[in-house]
């Protein structure tokens, strides 16, 4: 995977209870790119309370990608994912939430399933799932009009 790909990518959040998720899914994402900004949380309200600062009104700082775990304490990735789907659509447009997961509850990969707009990824991130996730929802070709 090219480094450069993910230059349209300037602000990624983390939302995982699990602070050395965090710090290795930072390092892999600054590995990706290194002017990439990554913002952690440790649940889905502090996650919110963060987009909140950055995203009302829309920013530059307003993160593109949010990696979203499922099972944290305070607020879990359904709670979160319930509150969001409230915000402005505004506030919402441009960014794109990925569930990273080690669920293989069919109840919960059913319920993922009926959320519209939510990618699902069993962890751990690796280069190649960021890869397949650019490629999804943020094609190259984007990358490299933009310069």
């Amino acid at each position: 995977m090219s480094r450069f790909a993910m230059a349209t990518l300037p602000t990624i959040l983390l939302v995982d209870d699990n602070s050395t998720n965090n710090f290795l899914n930072t390092k892999l994402l600054h590995y990706v790119d290194p002017n990439a900004q990554v913002l952690t949380a440790l649940d889905g309200q502090e996650g919110l309370d963060l987009l909140r600062t950055r995203c009302q009104p829309p920013t530059p700082s307003c993160p593109s990608l949010i990696f979203l775990d499922l099972n944290m304490p305070v607020m879990n990735g359904f709670e979160f994912l319930e509150a969001y789907r409230h915000w402005p659509e505004a506030q919402r447009q441009g960014v794109v939430v990925v569930v990273l997961t080690t669920s293989s509850s069919p109840r919960d990969l059913t319920r993922l399933q009926t959320i519209p707009g939510v990618g699902v990824l069993a962890k751990p991130l690796t280069e190649a799932k960021v890869a397949q996730v650019l490629a999804d929802y943020f094609p190259l070709s984007s990358a490299v009009s933009s310069l």
